[in-house]
């Protein structure tokens, strides 16, 4: 292979790199106190390259890259669109709120693009170590951007909470590469199910296993690794905040499904229980937690938490189905959620000015846009039909109860029937007699980039939700692509 033809096999990436450094070689060059939102756009438009770049992927046929460690297939191109729209709408969204907070404008805008690399490397990479890399450049990136309020002293802090148990997590994920290495004697993804496959299941295979589950664990907020959540949610900038609890963990459930069908079939008896588990105890940690929250951020934070669980009920149906339910609620809890915290995100600016729920009182009179796409967000987030959330949480359901799975599928038919409480309040909230306040007085009138933000994110989630076709032959072609790699794998390796 060329080399020209294997930087197509990373050309979303080389695209958000090069538009990376061009911001940042372009920011010294601006008067200390001009706009940086040409720099914005400016990423706006390397992310649409990059959405362009991936959408073109289709049509090179499946295969590696590279020495054999990235690979481009249906799976791959998936979560390259979805990551790329998810930055797309978040700059889109930072350029709304940029002109009550210009600090450091150029470096956030070159943190989203960096850390979008990153997250698309995870998703396509068929080696460990390259996830590793990939996971690496995305999590320093979330990092810095947690802390980009440095005049708040809850940005710094949430910031370090997030770095010292990311750091944690992210040793334990190294040490199960290692141990997974021991074990198999490579690194290789393909290459390990068809050692592990012909071969007694060695201990330090299963250890690096659980130590793997770790290190994604965290990224994705599932419980007993969910504690650094509500706290950076909190701390972080809305804008941020809609980025970190959709892009990351889409790119951390790809990795986990790459590792857990195409590395790890064989072990399916050991990870199908500890996955379970996770699962029911997302879902209900996370429906309880948000129950008691007053501020609307720390109630999405557990939201996102209960919403972990709901998608890893799709890794335990071990089959095609629940990989392509798991990439659907990937998607549509992306767009839904993305879309909230646009509108959180311009009602209370890079200050987080509106903090508490009874703060968006009467939002709908004062704003009815505002008003009317927050309220559609909080219903499709409840699983209403004709919305994404109710698509997705139905095809996640099915596919478990395909697999024998009643009992995860009763807990979580039940959380969802909780969680309707915590979501009708902010909804109510919106909707109730507007009382006099200071606060929602000051919302700005709603801009260009925050206009198209709103119709990318509504319109993503009336599809998903009414017309869902296109997206489930993309998600169900990239599951069908993760298991007959193992196939292929095993079958050659005997």
């Amino acid at each position: 292979m060329t080399d020209v033809a294997q930087v197509f096999r990373i050309l979303p990436e080389v695209i958000l790199t090069i538009t990376g450094v061009l911001i940042m070689l372009g920011e010294p060059l601006l008067a200390k106190n001009a706009s940086r939102k040409p720099l914005g756009w400016l990423a706006v438009l390397g992310t649409l390259a990059a959405l362009f770049a991936s959408f073109w992927q289709l049509q090179l046929p499946a295969g590696t890259a590279y020495f054999g460690t990235v690979q481009t297939d249906a799976f791959s191109v998936f979560f390259h669109v979805l990551i790329a729209g998810i930055v797309l709408v978040t700059l889109l969204v930072t350029l709304d709120a940029a002109g009550r907070d210009a600090e450091s404008l150029g470096e956030l805008f070159a943190l989203m693009c960096f850390g979008a690399v990153g997250m698309m490397l995870m998703s396509c990479a068929t080696e460990l170590l390259l996830v590793f890399v990939g996971l690496e450049i995305s999590s320093i990136s979330t990092y810095i951007m947690a802390a980009f309020r440095r005049k708040s002293a809850k940005g710094p802090e949430s910031a370090i909470k997030y770095f010292l148990l990311g750091s944690f997590a992210t040793a334990f994920f190294l040490y199960g590469i290692a141990l997974i290495f021991g074990a198999t004697g490579t690194t290789d993804i393909p290459q390990i199910a068809g050692l592990l496959s012909t071969s007694q299941v060695p201990v330090f295979g299963v250890i690096g296993m659980a130590m793997i589950l770790i290190g994604i664990g965290f990224k994705v907020s599932a419980v007993p690794f969910q504690v650094w959540a509500p706290d950076v949610y909190e701390g972080a900038p809305s804008p941020v905040v809609g980025l970190m609890s959709t892009a990351p963990k889409a790119a951390a459930f790809a990795v986990l499904l790459r590792v857990l069908y195409t590395a790890l079939p064989a072990l399916h008896s050991h990870w199908q229980p500890l996955i379970w588990w996770m699962a029911a105890l997302s879902m209900t940690f996370g429906n309880l937690g948000a129950l008691r929250q007053q501020n609307i951020k720390r109630m999405l934070a557990y939201s996102s938490i209960a919403h972990a669980g709901y998608l890893l009920v799709a890794f335990t149906a071990l089959s095609p189905d629940g990989i392509a339910a798991a990439s659907f609620y990937a998607a549509s809890y992306a767009v839904m959620n993305v879309g909230a915290f646009a509108v959180i995100s311009h009602a209370g600016g890079m200050d987080d000015r509106l903090t508490l729920i009874q703060d968006y009182r009467g939002l709908a009179y004062r704003s009815p846009l505002l008003g009317g796409a927050l309220a559609f967000f909080l219903i499709s987030l409840i699983g209403i039909p004709f919305t994404g959330g109710f698509f997705g949480k139905f095809y996640v359901f099915a596919s478990a109860l395909h697999s024998g799975l009643v009992w995860l599928t009763i807990i979580g038919l039940v959380n969802s029937g909780i969680a309707v409480y915590y979501y009708l309040r902010p909804l109510v909230s919106v909707y109730s007699k507007p009382v006099h306040s200071d606060l929602l007085d000051g919302i700005p009138r709603v801009t260009v980039p925050l206009m198209f933000a709103l119709l990318i994110t509504i319109a993503g989630t009336l599809i998903l939700g009414i017309v869902p076709g296109r997206v489930l032959a993309l998600a169900k072609a990239g599951a069908l692509t993760l298991q007959s790699t193992v196939s292929d794998t095993t079958t050659a390796v005997k």
